[in-house]
């Protein structure tokens, strides 16, 4: 999905990938989901807020659309050269959390260059739920540090 340099972009990015990953069989309830779609939203808004560049979005799912594991992947591509820089924010600044969040909710992540820009990428694995609490099982809300993340 190529993604305009306006922050207002990055919803339309959120929608988008809350679509691809229906199509794929990952309910938007389903924690995965919700965690893909937070992580898509901090990429694409470091993308377009840090470089005021235009972007791509990729999402790799895994290779049988309704896998009950595999590894989902996702990659923003920019034009800047300039690297992310991962940064610890004081409590009372506003942002600077993005990469931590990523860090924090991704199993993997890394960029590489990528012609004159780089791509940024992050990985989850999608593990089959046990059977025993597949059964019981509730929608959950992502959380760091004890805090709830609800997606709009």
């Amino acid at each position: 999905m190529e993604v305009g340099a306006d922050p207002a972009e990055v919803g339309r990015a959120r929608r988008w990938a809350r679509s691809r990953l229906a199509v794929s069989g990952i309910a938007a309830d389903e924690p995965l989901a919700q965690t893909l779609v937070l992580l898509i939203s901090e990429l694409v808004t470091n993308a377009v807020v840090h470089t005021g560049c235009p972007a791509v979005l990729r999402i790799r799912l895994p290779h049988t659309a309704l896998a009950a594991s595999g590894t989902v992947r996702v990659e923003v591509a920019d034009r800047s050269a300039r690297p992310p820089c991962p940064r610890r924010a004081e409590d009372c600044e506003t942002g600077g959390r993005g990469l931590e969040l990523v860090e924090g909710l991704a199993d993997r992540w890394g960029w590489s260059r990528e012609g004159e820009g780089k791509r940024i990428w992050c990985e989850i694995d999608r593990r089959p739920a046990p059977a025993a609490s597949r059964a019981a099982a509730r929608p959950a809300t992502p959380s760091l540090g004890g805090f709830a993340f609800g997606l709009a």
